[in-house]
């Protein structure tokens, strides 16, 4: 099993050079920094992790294609792998279609518009010029000036059938948006049957479990702190994955109405403690390493500790890192 970590850039550039070095001190592989646009940009965040680091691999986990074209995106990625030498990863999605609301961008055909993200990004990324036209993007004799001496490895993230059946035929891992092992054994089968339809070799595939993660001294402190999270992943998840934990519909679309309207601390007291236990990680580090050893059974090959990590991220860092690296 290999690991890696999850950062949302609301805190200051200083505290997460501090923590970036921190992870990469304490062994970790990977660090993936959230794109959204009301945290700070993303690229130069990464730009600045990745001349504090020097092995540590890291990149956006993940950026949408709605937001920004893909083109833009490859180079990006491209220019991250030159200024760390190499060590560029590329995580894409659809994004949250909350936040896309908010800009005035609907979310229209997800599955369609990652698929040709992906195709334009990995023909860029090659040193091929693009002529394509697509449903949702178009390019005409489009190129890179420059080429990665690298391949930079590309995730998709999600949690529903289509969007990991994608994954399985067109990627070289997946991002699997969930934390508990009913739900993530389920992904694992998209994924696996989009690796079979495409005839690629699993044994290549990276199965990520991006699970939300809390753990710390204080139980209730642990769980208060992830309600922000499990609040849009409860909105997001599918109604299989309701019905399996018991969950109220009609709570989840409450949640979903107080997101839509920007009422985030109203919809974080709306989480119910089922919604925490059906999509995050809290407790003990102990109760973590049990649930990580449960999904490496399951066929998971990564973990990525997902925000918030832990009422204090640094301790919670630390402590994981003791208990699993």
């Amino acid at each position: 099993m290999k690991f890696g970590v999850e950062f949302v850039p609301y805190l200051k550039l200083d505290a997460l050079v501090k923590l970036a070095r921190l992870v990469e001190r304490s062994g970790f592989e990977q660090i993936w920094v959230c794109d959204h646009y009301h945290n700070r940009y993303i690229y130069p965040v990464l730009t600045q992790l990745a001349l504090e680091t020097r092995q540590v691999k890291l990149g956006p986990g993940v950026t949408n294609p709605y937001l920004v074209h893909p083109t833009v995106t490859a180079a990006a990625v491209a220019t991250l792998n030159e200024i760390s030498r190499g060590r560029a990863l590329l995580g894409i999605s659809a994004g949250d279609p909350f936040f896309l609301a908010t800009v005035g961008i609907e979310q229209r055909k997800p599955v369609t518009a990652v698929r040709e993200a992906v195709h334009i990004v990995r023909e860029l990324l090659a040193g091929n010029r693009v002529s394509f036209e697509g449903e949702l993007f178009s390019c005409r004799n489009a190129g890179l000036r420059f080429k990665p001496e690298d391949k930079i490895p590309v995730y998709i993230g999600g949690r529903r059938r289509r969007m990991l059946e994608l994954a399985g035929s067109v990627a070289d891992g997946a991002h699997i948006n969930a934390s508990h092992p009913d739900d993530i054994q389920e992904s694992i089968r998209y994924i696996e049957r989009g690796l079979r339809s495409s005839g690629r070799n699993s044994k290549t595939f990276d199965f990520v479990a991006y699970l939300v993660v809390s753990v710390g001294g204080d139980l209730k402190r642990a769980r208060d702190v992830v309600r922000g999270v499990v609040s849009f992943v409860t909105s997001s998840a599918p109604r299989a994955s309701l019905e399996r934990h018991g969950i109220e519909v009609e709570k989840v679309e409450s949640i979903r109405r107080l997101l839509r309207v920007g009422e985030l601390k109203k919809a974080r007291a709306a989480v119910t403690e089922r919604m925490i236990d059906a999509f995050s990680v809290c407790g003990t580090v102990d109760e973590l390493a049990a649930r990580i050893e449960e999904l490496k059974r399951l066929g998971i090959t990564r973990t990525v500790m997902g925000s918030p990590m832990g009422p204090e991220p640094a301790r919670a860092v630390r402590s994981i890192a003791k208990a699993l690296l």
